[in-house]
């Protein structure tokens, strides 16, 4: 019974293994990268090569030749790490178990900062109502053959976007909308060229596009008045009936930062204050403000009315003098006009001078001449008797 026993045990492990080599001949594999397979110069990636079978080993290949590189072994023994990366390491890649698997669909590692980074811009700007479209263009002083646009949503997850072709120092237009929450975020853009495909630019500073009017305004209010003395201390309050987590000042579409709300007015209104500090005739523009959720960063409320601050003049004096350059009405002028007010000034004083003197001249002479005259007169007398 033992002997029938055995036969049968080795029988059913070779049926098994036939199965599980049946299984994996036919499974299809998958490589992914973590954190990105866009990684940057120097830096590591980690690829991972994913099976449903109990595979113990895999191997890795780079497409171009099928150049086998180094099998690393992690935790489970399908863990890959390149680096610290060159450009060497760009490229697309595949995996495959040992023995019995097809190989994964290949999996493009770019390597970044290999030049220098484009420029990025907003047009008409990042803040953009629901269902309106926004251009986002990616230019560069280096003649790249091609911009690629990358989008991070609200989870931190980067996806490609878009990429373009374009030929000499010209930009690449990429238009995003009608605009809703998934397409708000921070994008980037990267440049490369034809003749390395896998080696990009260094990343652009990113441009934060916001989705604005999904909840109601709130408003902004200055303490003290919205006309300011240079030197004196400004504040910005910004607050609304709806409990917003944060709320962000602008200054003529610049963002100025952001505060959470801190307390509520007698209104149950929250509310956020700004200090900017003594004022400035800098300081001097268009306010607005507006509320957001945690959840949701990149969903704004609806702007604030616009606030006109005006800082001018000076905390020192008090009685503006027609001599001092720096007087309140002067102030207002343009740089041309205060010129010619300094020159008019000038001949004006100069003019005074010059008719005071002259008075005193014909004062003076008038009596001497008067007297000379008299004189002669009396002698002529004189001599006639």
């Amino acid at each position: 019974m033992c002997p029938t026993l055995l036969s049968l045990l080795s029988l059913g492990f070779c049926v098994s293994l036939r199965i599980w080599a049946a299984v994996g001949k036919y499974e299809k594999l998958s490589l992914s990268a973590w954190p990105s397979p866009v990684v940057p110069l120097g830096q590591t990636v980690t690829l991972q090569c994913h099976s449903h079978s109990p595979l113990k080993r895999f191997r890795l290949f780079k497409t171009d030749g099928e150049r086998r590189l180094s099998e690393l072994q992690g935790h489970h023994f399908n863990n890959f790490t390149l680096g610290p990366v060159t450009g060497e390491h760009a490229g697309s890649y595949t995996c495959s178990e040992a023995y019995w698997s097809a190989p994964s669909d290949p999996l493009q590692i770019v390597v970044s900062g290999v030049f220098q980074k484009p420029s990025i811009s907003a047009h008409p700007g990042p803040l953009v109502q629901q269902g309106d479209n926004v251009t986002l263009r990616c230019h560069s002083l280096v003649m790249f053959d091609k911009f690629i646009l990358h989008h991070e949503n609200s989870t931190g997850h980067f996806q490609r976007r878009g990429e373009m072709l374009t030929g000499g120092y010209a930009p690449a237009d990429f238009s995003i909308g009608p605009m809703t929450l998934a397409s708000a975020g921070t994008y980037r853009c990267y440049g490369s060229l034809r003749r390395s495909p896998y080696e990009w630019s260094a990343p652009s500073d990113p441009v934060d596009i916001m989705i604005t009017g999904l909840s109601k305004k709130p408003s902004l209010s200055a303490q003290g008045g919205s006309m300011v003395r240079s030197g004196e201390n400004v504040t910005l309050v910004c607050s609304s009936e709806s409990a917003f987590d944060q709320f962000h000042l602008l200054r003529e579409g610049v963002n100025l930062g952001r505060h959470l709300a801190g307390g509520q007015s007698p209104r149950r209104a929250l509310q956020a204050e700004f200090p900017l500090g003594p004022g400035t005739p800098a300081h001097s523009g268009v306010y607005r403000c507006y509320g957001s959720f945690t959840r949701s960063p990149y969903s704004w409320s609806n702007s604030s009315d616009p606030l006109f601050l005006s800082v001018t003049g000076s905390t020192t004096s008090t009685c503006p003098s027609i001599m001092d350059p720096h007087t309140t009405e002067e102030a207002r002028l343009p740089q041309g006009h205060s010129s010619q007010l300094h020159l008019l000034l000038r001949l004006s004083v100069a003019f005074i001078y010059t008719s005071i003197f002259l008075a005193v001249l014909v004062c003076h002479w008038l009596p001497i001449k008067c007297c000379h005259h008299g004189r002669r007169a009396q002698r002529r007398q004189n001599s006639e008797w």
